[in-house]
């Protein structure tokens, strides 16, 4: 049986460009095996065959660009097994508007008994006003699935009963559990717009008038970091909390240190050493490696330490998370940040790569700047900024000496963190960071 192998759900990404063609006419591939290699502004992720079979035709060539749904190959495949019938499910990118409509009948049918329900007075031949919601779908309390599709389901927390299934006889797939969360996902966000705190919005100016305008599109990290940051900002009352440490032994023990680092292929910065910092303030203060529960009411807290890490890319900024900080040491922080800093600016970086953080660090010492006021990165609860450190005078109580100062912020989420405790957290990283004996212990 001749099968179309279309490109599955890859996200929200679009026109994404074919870098490699791991396939050809005669060949026959295995099931989750590589058939192509993609690459976005953001990363580069390899699709695989939805089944196993031999390749007739291929559809797309190296610099093509493709999004969710087209045609990438063909392959003839048996036809015998139910397993069979279930992979090609797998690959649909949208539920399709048929099926949907089945199950509106229901709904059409209570329809004429809601129009017989009027106001005293109200003529009966007056339609009704269109809901301003979709009706909601009707279930049995059962849904028809395979265990994989359930333990994908329960992954996301989506209750499976509550999905509409694309698949032949309701049955429902992957692609119907992501097209249900981002259906969740986008109503709320329409809720939020709606429903907030009613911004109003910035009116619109035709900058031309004033003289030769040029408009470019905003890079798509950008994008995506920038709604992100607005949520958070709007949601988050956050507060900022400004220190200034003394690293005048800690860079002296860093300098001595970096020609060992060199030899051994490591780029030793101030970074790893700031992260251990972090580290032990996070386990002597849990309330910082928490997040809070969607209803606001109780915190969820975290017996891992992963610190997220801010990096500068041609694209954007992205933050990778380096996981269980404070289970390594100097030079293994240090040769991680390398790698991952450098698939960052590569945009080689995956979606686990920058998932799971419950803290982060945000350095713009090696740009310039005194102070700055970072944004909570959600659903963390604080963020440590970190600016350029400066020769400055200091009084020993004899005389003034040269010291060097790096000045730092840390910005938290004022429903979980008081201003006492955010003193705290800075007041432990400060005396962590002046004292380099401290850190290594």
């Amino acid at each position: 049986m001749a099968i179309d192998v279309v490109v599955p759900d890859i996200g929200d990404f679009a026109d994404v460009e074919v870098i490699e063609v791991l396939i050809s006419v005669g060949d026959q591939v295995e099931a989750e095996e590589s058939i192509l290699t993609l690459e976005s502004d953001k990363a580069t992720m390899e699709i695989p065959s939805p089944f196993s079979g031999a390749v007739t035709q291929v559809k797309v060539a190296v610099g093509d660009r493709i999004n969710v749904g087209d045609l990438v190959a063909q392959m003839d495949v048996a036809d015998s097994s139910e397993a069979q019938s279930a992979a090609v499910e797998e690959i649909k990118p949208e539920p399709a508007a048929a099926p949907a409509a089945v199950e509106s009948p229901p709904a059409a049918k209570a329809a004429p008994a809601a129009a017989t329900q009027r106001l005293p007075g109200e003529k009966e031949h007056k339609p009704a006003p269109a809901p301003a919601e979709p009706p909601k779908r009707i279930t049995s309390g059962k849904a028809h699935a395979s265990p994989a599709v359930r333990r994908f389901a329960r992954k996301l927390g989506v209750d499976i009963t509550t999905v509409e299934g694309s698949g032949p006889k309701g049955r429902v797939t992957k692609a119907d559990v992501q097209n249900h969360v981002k259906q969740v996902v986008a109503s709320h966000d329409r809720a939020a717009a709606t429903t907030g705190a009613a911004i109003p919005a910035i009116p619109e100016i035709d900058f031309s008038k004033f003289g030769k305008t040029e408009t470019v599109e905003l890079g798509r990290i950008k994008k995506l970091s920038g709604a992100h940051l607005k949520r958070a900002w709007l949601n988050i009352p956050h507060v900022t909390q400004f220190d200034e440490a003394d690293i005048t032994e800690m860079e002296a023990f860093r300098k001595e240190n970096k020609p060992e680092a060199e030899n051994m292929g490591i780029r030793m910065t101030f970074m790893p050493f700031l992260m251990r910092a972090c580290a032990k303030a996070l386990k002597e203060m849990p309330e910082f490696n928490s997040s809070l529960t969607a209803d606001a009411e109780h915190l969820v807290m975290k017996s891992y330490i992963n610190i997220g890490i801010a990096v500068d890319t041609p694209n954007g900024l992205m933050v990778p998370v380096i996981r269980d900080v404070d289970k390594k040491g100097i030079y293994d922080l240090a040769a991680e940040l390398m790698e991952l800093s450098g698939r960052a600016r590569e945009g080689q970086l995956s979606a686990d790569d920058m998932q799971g953080g419950c803290f982060s660090i945000s350095s713009l010492g090696g740009i310039g700047g005194v102070q700055f006021t970072p944004i909570v990165n959600a659903p963390e609860v604080a963020i440590l900024g970190v600016s350029r450190a400066a020769m400055k005078p200091v009084w020993n109580g004899t005389e003034f000496e040269p010291r060097l100062i790096m000045p730092f912020s840390l910005s938290y989420d004022h429903r979980v963190i008081d201003g006492a405790q955010g003193v705290r957290f800075t007041t432990y990283i400060n005396k962590l960071l002046s004292d380099i004996r401290r850190l290594l212990l």
